[in-house]
């Protein structure tokens, strides 16, 4: 059967809510999975590899890429700026390939206005007291930025119910489940099952 293309989801929430350990045990699980790895001007933590959790840039680097229009998104984020590389990620949906970026809140909003066909997908914490404890447990930020993400947090917390669907990420297995569960349901939406049975169709006349 004709390959359909692909579902360009985007997967975001609070800093610290856990989307990358997240998105890890689904990536395990799903192969065809495409994961979209982003630009970044903020320094890498403690065990980030260039080129494999994002890639980093100077400051006159990412504004370059600004200029070129070659950003799906780009967002600046207490104090740093982030943004998705617009190519590959067309490349990978032509080939049928399901896209995730994992990306900021602010960054999400961009691309639904740029690419109304992405589905939304927020992860929220159990508890905003849980979402501080994970923060200060990484143990790798001073108080003061540390009280500026969870304000921000606050922000985005109420901007959650604007999105396709949300995800409580408790158990990160559960979180998992839930988020191939929507990839699986956006491949059988009847436009994409139509479109593949109308190829079929004609294939055969």
């Amino acid at each position: 059967m004709t390959t359909s293309k692909g579902t360009l989801l985007v997967w975001t929430g609070p800093s610290g809510v856990g989307k990358g350990t997240v998105l890890q045990w689904v990536m395990e699980r799903v192969p065809h999975l495409y994961f979209s790895i982003s630009a970044t001007t903020r320094a890498p933590r403690p065990g980030e590899v260039d080129g494999q959790h994002y890639h980093f840039l100077t400051r006159e680097q990412f504004d370059r890429y600004v200029e070129q229009d070659a950003f799906l998104e780009h967002a600046s984020y207490v104090d740093n700026s982030y943004g998705t590389l617009e190519g590959p990620v067309q490349q990978a949906l032509d080939e049928g390939r399901d896209v995730v970026l994992e990306i900021e809140v602010q960054g999400a909003q961009m691309v639904k206005r740029r690419r109304p066909d992405a589905v939304l997908v927020f992860v929220a914490p159990p508890s905003f007291a849980e979402l501080e404890r994970r923060l200060r447990g990484r143990g790798t930020e001073s108080d003061e930025k540390i009280g500026r993400r969870l304000e921000t947090a606050r922000q985005e917390l109420r901007q959650a119910a604007g999105f396709d669907y949300i995800v409580i990420n408790d158990r990160v297995e559960q979180a998992g489940e839930e988020l191939m569960a929507i990839l699986l349901a956006e491949r059988c939406r009847s436009e994409k099952r139509k479109m593949m049975l109308e190829v079929e169709e004609n294939a055969q006349s």
